[in-house]
Parts: C-alpha cells; sequence; structure tokens
C-alpha cells in the first residue's frame, strides 16, 4: 500500500450525542495501534442528519481540535440513506469506510479489513454472524425479509449484511453514479459488483443511546428494497389475476349448471357475500401494490435533492 493514502470514516449520524465521543475515542486507538503504521491518513466525515440533540455540537467540538473532522449536516432528517449518499460524496479518501456511530461496526475490523484489500479485493463488506441481544421477533422477520427478496431479485443480499463496509475509491465512484431517488443500499452495495471479500463478526450492541429503527421503520424499509430491486411482485399479481379469473369462469358455469338442473334457491347468499368481499380484498390488495410502484415512479420524476445541507466544514 502507497504511503499517504487517506482513509475516509463515513459515519451518519442521527441524535447519537452520545454515542460519538465513545466512536472517535475507539477509531483513534485503532489508528494509533495499527492503522498509522500502514502509511494511512485518517480522515471524519460526520453527516448530522438533523439530529434534535446535541449531535453536531459535539461534532463541531472534535473539529475545533483535529482538522482531519469534517461533518455535513442537514436542514432536516433525510434518513440514512441520504446520509450514506452524502459521506460518500464528502468522503476525499482513496479508501472510504462506512460505519454507524454506536460502535456496532467495531472499528477494531479495520486493520482487517486493509489487510484484505492488498489481497486485491475491491471492498470488503461484513456481516453478523448471529443476532444475539436482537428481539426474536425482530430477528425472525429479518430473516425472511433475506430469504424473500434473494428469491424474488437477482441482486443477492447476504443475510445479517451490514452498511459497514471497506471500498476503494472506483467502488465509492460507482455508488455515486447511481442518482436514484429511492434508495436501498444494501442492495446498491451489491448491485454494483466488483470484487467483495466478506468478513464475519459477533452481533455487537449499542454503546450508548437507544436504536432509532422501530419495527414498522424496519418493515417500511424492507418493503423499499423489495419494489426497489425485484418486479416479481407485479408478476404475481398478474398470475393470481389469471387463476381467479379462471377459479371465477369454473364457478359461473357451476352455477348455471345448477339452475338449470335444480332451478334458482335463493340459499348460500352467505357464501356468495364471502366470496364478493374476498375478492374485493385481492383487487384493493393488487391495486395497492401496483399504486405502491408507482409512488416509486411518482418520487423519482420529481427529481428532489437526496438531502440539503445547512451547513459543511
Amino acid at each position: 500500500m502507497e504511503p499517504e493514502n487517506i482513509l475516509s470514516l463515513v459515519v451518519p449520524c442521527y441524535n447519537e450525542e452520545e454515542s460519538i465521543p465513545l466512536f472517535y475515542q475507539e477509531t483513534q486507538r485503532i489508528y494509533t495501534e495499527s492503522l498509522e503504521t500502514l502509511g494511512l491518513v485518517l480522515e471524519y466525515v460526520f453527516v448530522d442528519d438533523g439530529s434534535s440533540d446535541g449531535t453536531l455540537s459535539v461534532v463541531k467540538r472534535l473539529a475545533e481540535t483535529d482538522e482531519r473532522v469534517h461533518y455535513v449536516s442537514f436542514s432536516r432528517n433525510f434518513g440514512k440513506e441520504a446520509g450514506i449518499y452524502a459521506g460518500l460524496e464528502a468522503a476525499s479518501g482513496d479508501y472510504v469506510a462506512v460505519m454507524d456511530a454506536d460502535l456496532q461496526d467495531p472499528p477494531a475490523l479495520l486493520p482487517q479489513m486493509v489487510a484484505a484489500l492488498e489481497e486485491g479485493y475491491d471492498c470488503i463488506a461484513t456481516r453478523r454472524k448471529n443476532r444475539k441481544g436482537e428481539p426474536p421477533v425482530r430477528s425472525f422477520f429479518a430473516r425472511l425479509f433475506y430469504r424473500l427478496i434473494n428469491k424474488m431479485s437477482s441482486t443477492q443480499i447476504i443475510d445479517g449484511t451490514r452498511d459497514f463496509r471497506l471500498m476503494k475509491r472506483m467502488v465509492v465512484d460507482a455508488i455515486l453514479s447511481d442518482k436514484e431517488y429511492n434508495r436501498f443500499s444494501k442492495g446498491i452495495f451489491s448491485w454494483v459488483g466488483f470484487r467483495t471479500k466478506w468478513i464475519e463478526y459477533e452481533n455487537v450492541e449499542r454503546c450508548a443511546g437507544k436504536t432509532k429503527w422501530s419495527f414498522w421503520k424496519l418493515f417500511l424499509y424492507s418493503v423499499d428494497g423489495i419494489l426497489a430491486y425485484t418486479t416479481v411482485p407485479l408478476a404475481l399479481v398478474s398470475v393470481m389475476g389469471i387463476i381467479l379469473c379462471l377459479i371465477a369462469f369454473i364457478a359461473l358455469c357451476f352455477v348455471i349448471i345448477r339452475a338449470l338442473i335444480f332451478g334458482d334457491p335463493v340459499a348460500g347468499w352467505p357464501s356468495m357475500i364471502s366470496i364478493i368481499i374476498f375478492l374485493g380484498g385481492i383487487q384493493l390488495f393488487c391495486l395497492g401494490l401496483i399504486g405502491l410502484y408507482i409512488s416509486k415512479i411518482y418520487l423519482e420524476t420529481k427529481k428532489r435533492p437526496l438531502y440539503i445541507v445547512r451547513e459543511r466544514k
């Protein structure tokens, strides 16, 4: 590895006032013990995603004492996807790592990841071996999501994958070339390709603060991921429509034949109402699914910026 290569750490932050000092101390320790001897110059790019606590103030204090600390502060909360994109845009490093400030992405893995780049890989990605400490229900649905999306999409996403990864500049440039508004970074990282090495590690709990990802937010995020990387649900809706048409035709033939043979008694209206309600529900579900895809198209065509910067350094 050439001397004086810059390693940029992109750190999206939302209400991480308590975590940032701990993150900075730990990365500094790893840098002085291992990374500095490899000829790397460290750069911090904190992205304040419209935090309502003292996150920006903490980052500003770090920037006053350490010229390697840079920050981008949004005008409001735009979400982690926008934070990752903004951080990658602001990073000037030859090597760029995306990390969380809560130390769930262990900085101790950075030397191993840098060494792996020397083996000829373009990207070093991480995944959790397990979900220790995570609620069982959340873990179940997370695994279900990965199974579903990998069956429906040609873009494979590894179960347990994290946004924590170390990339060469050409990989970062490829990610930035994807200008889509509805972003799903795990899918984008996989879609751009390049030679990727995976590193597994035990699940680590937050060092401070509380998670910002509720079950509902994770559910909506998973829906975005599925809609962004597969059109299989639309195909399934079409198949479902064909099957229901065939069933309706067969049922119609049955009703006509029964009426011709046995007459047309009034009995049977409860089952008929049930069938109507069922078919109505299916239709509404299909229209809702199509509506989700149309809404994504609508947002893309508006060409709104992914984020708006209030201040930066």
